[in-house]
């Protein structure tokens, strides 16, 4: 099928990049990275509060710069026992530019001690138009589980491997196949709830080919 839409996914993490072209391979859209149509990855400051506020900047600066339909996802991890950290800080929780193990790390030594470990990660997903007068989209979707005592699996990225997954056996986020993590996850259950909002602008895409065919 053509691709009768583009979309700039406003992100550089090559893991959400990869998530999101998967969950939503079965539509008629080209989805490239913010770096890809710029030449280099615009930087933005994430200072809102939320994970919708960030979702929010981070949409608006990519369409503005790229003049085409921009998605930007922020998610992260809610820890109960932290207060819901570490939240919006997840991708910097050891410090501001951790990786991936320093912030597992980081989190480990914050949850020695602590027996009550239930979290929940989430997403929120924005979809923005360059044009100031359209509507600005945002969808949001939630994973329950718990932190382990130790890292677990090789799969995914993130806190994947501390994340145990409600009703999976106990099983880590990182020791599921790709396709269950796609079936389950925060990052897919925001792009559920944001699928009709997509299908509605292909079905927009293709009534405008109609009327110049026509």
């Amino acid at each position: 099928m053509p691709e009768l839409l583009t979309i700039v996914l406003a992100t550089s993490n090559q893991g959400k990049l990869a998530e999101l072209r998967a969950l939503l391979a079965d539509l008629p859209i080209r989805f490239c990275s913010a770096a890809e149509v710029l030449g280099e990855q615009p930087s933005i400051v994430e200072n809102g509060e939320t994970f919708e506020a960030n979702a929010l900047i981070k949409a608006r600066a990519v369409a503005r710069a790229t003049g085409t339909l921009a998605l930007a996802d922020d998610s992260g991890l809610e820890v109960d026992a932290l207060g819901g950290r570490p939240g919006v800080r997840s991708a910097r929780f050891a410090h501001e530019h951790a990786t991936d193990a320093e912030n597992n790390a980081a989190l480990l030594r914050e949850l020695e001690n602590v027996d009550e470990r239930a979290a929940r990660f989430r997403c929120v997903l924005a979809l923005v138009s360059p044009w100031p007068a359209s509507d600005e989209l945002v969808a949001e979707g939630t994973c329950a589980g718990s932190i382990a005592r130790e890292p677990r699996g090789s799969g995914g990225f993130g806190y994947d491997p501390l994340f145990l997954v409600s009703g999976h056996e106990g099983k880590a986020m990182a020791e599921l196949s790709e396709q269950v993590k796609n079936g389950l996850s925060h990052r897919a259950r925001a792009v559920r709830a944001l699928r009709s909002a997509l299908l509605k602008s292909l079905n927009d895409r293709l009534d405008e080919a109609e009327r110049i065919a026509g």
